[in-house]
């Protein structure tokens, strides 16, 4: 068993994002030295709950610490998460990796030549129904698969209008950059993380800005329309090697039903996952006679946020760089990202490039 607590973990950024992180770090028993932010309202909040030194300087944090857990506004990452990597610091980044593709790649950058390491917060892909998925991928059951449909809608779930999450200088994006991310990595991880082509998208922006916007699932406060410059929602097609494709829909608000959903296409089987419900496999067989089988798997609930942690921690306690979740697939999703908008914007198909 390795030892996390030997970690000494620092919280970059301690508002809702970063009390959830430490509490559930806590939880499993991680080290918990210290938190840095430059509200002084969020450090007091967080220095009375956890009972640790808050700073208003992150160097001051840095001195003190094995390892950072970075839960800032999406603009603040490079800087926090390219100073935690040049003192050998191995770094949680929460997604998306930045906030532009431009300080993604600084950050894989600084990665690149850092003693420590850079992981990225994609938790989904710990839920145990996708380990399921992963381990019979690997054993071939799915055959060859060709295509992911990923759909990740909320009808009316725009976060609080006016907060960072609907700005762009501060999110570089809406509804694509926050939840579409996840979609992104997680279609790009159940099939292997092939290469990307070529994007075609489009991006928009019909309910956020509306005066008369009703909310139901909103969380935070909503200061109006006048804070919201940012998309609601996304459509796009994703071209990969080997013919492999994904096609994507992301909403904060839509007239649909809501949706999280995946579906896998294979040439011997299928799956659909839906996170927090399961995943069901799609087969067929001539044994006997032909007909078509629909099977659900059941797995263990589990917190795929406290197992990514616990994953994190690990590696930090043995001093080894993870094969999940790495700066270079955190860069990969982010150049999706970018062609998306860039796609939307020319009204063409883009290539993705590295």
């Amino acid at each position: 068993m390795v030892d996390i607590s030997s970690v000494r973990l620092g919280i970059v950024g301690l508002g809702n994002i970063g009390h959830h992180h430490a509490e559930r770090f806590v939880d499993q028993g991680a080290n918990l030295v210290g938190g840095v932010d430059i509200a002084e309202g969020a450090r007091a909040s967080f220095g009375d709950e956890f009972g640790v030194p808050t700073y208003q300087d992150h160097h001051e944090l840095y001195d003190e610490v094995d390892a950072v857990a970075v839960t800032t506004p999406n603009k603040f990452h490079e800087q926090y998460v390219v100073d935690a990597l040049d003192r050998g610091l191995d770094v949680l980044v929460e997604k998306p990796l930045a906030n532009t593709l431009e300080a993604a790649e600084r950050i894989a950058d600084a990665a690149h030549a850092a003693d420590g390491f850079c992981m990225v917060g994609f938790h989904t892909r710990f839920e145990n129904p996708v380990e399921v998925i992963n381990g019979y991928r690997r054993e071939g059951r799915f055959g060859d698969l060709s295509h992911v449909e990923a759909n990740y809608i909320r009808r009316r779930g725009v976060p609080g209008r006016g907060s960072w999450f609907t700005s762009k200088e501060v999110a570089g994006g809406g509804a694509l950059i926050d939840i579409g991310v996840h979609a992104v990595d997680l279609s790009l991880y159940l099939l292997g993380y092939p290469d990307v082509e070529e994007v075609s998208g489009v991006t928009r922006s019909q309910f956020g800005g509306r005066d008369d916007y009703t909310y139901i699932q909103m969380w935070g406060d909503d200061q109006g329309a006048e804070g919201f410059n940012v998309d609601d929602s996304a459509t796009a097609f994703i071209r990969c090697a080997d013919g492999r494709t994904i096609s994507l829909e992301v909403a904060w608000a839509v007239n649909r039903p809501k949706k999280q959903e995946y579906v896998l296409r294979g040439t011997e089987s299928g799956a659909t996952f839906r996170p927090g419900e399961g995943v069901t496999f799609h087969e067929s067989g001539t044994q006997g006679a032909g007909h078509m089988v629909e099977a659900d798997v059941e797995t263990r609930n589990n917190d795929a946020h406290a197992a990514e942690q616990t994953y994190f921690l690990e590696h930090c306690a043995r001093g080894e760089t993870p094969e999940r979740n790495t700066v270079e697939q955190g860069l990969t999703v982010q150049r999706v990202l970018s062609a998306i908008y860039r796609s939307s914007e020319t009204g063409e198909a883009v290539p993705v490039e590295d």
